[in-house]
């Protein structure tokens, strides 16, 4: 058995210790708001916070968490900056195909966590490579607004 902290609850998960945090998320625990993309750590679809850290969780074997904090986009709405986020990108309407938003989202709280007041290069470096649609000016818009 591993323990692993997600979302303030700590899980015991019988898997692999080399089973990715992505595969546990959804297929253990039954959190199926982080999705699956590329499965190369490419995409940001499966983009969770780590200790506050944005990490694609397809690239995270389980046994790596330890005694780390996992927060995943089903909890992020619980977290102020997290509201304001998800507040902002229903606002600006960000989404096209909606498939990568839960890892956008992730991403963007995880900046605004780290940088209160983050430039557009800043924005740019964080967000960029995560959306095949291109609604990066969408994005960069919600991500000022929500950053106030």
């Amino acid at each position: 058995m591993t323990e692993i902290t997600v979302n303030g609850r700590i899980h015991e998960v019988a898997v692999e210790p080399e089973t990715p945090l992505l595969w546990v998320l959804r297929d253990t625990l039954g959190m199926t708001g982080t999705k699956y993309g590329c499965g190369i750590g490419q995409c940001g679809a499966c983009t969770v916070m780590i200790d506050g850290q944005a990490t694609r969780s397809c690239q995270v074997p389980v046994e790596s968490l330890g005694a780390a904090k996992v927060v995943t986009i089903d909890a992020i709405e619980d977290d102020e900056v997290g509201r304001r986020v998800v507040d902002a990108w229903v606002s600006v309407q960000v989404a096209q195909c909606g498939y990568c938003q839960s890892g956008q989202v992730m991403a963007a709280t995880a900046l605004l966590k780290g940088n209160p007041r983050p430039t557009d290069r800043d924005i740019a470096d964080a967000m960029t490579g995560l959306c095949r649609c291109g609604t990066y000016n969408r994005i960069a818009e919600a991500v000022r607004l929500a950053a106030g």
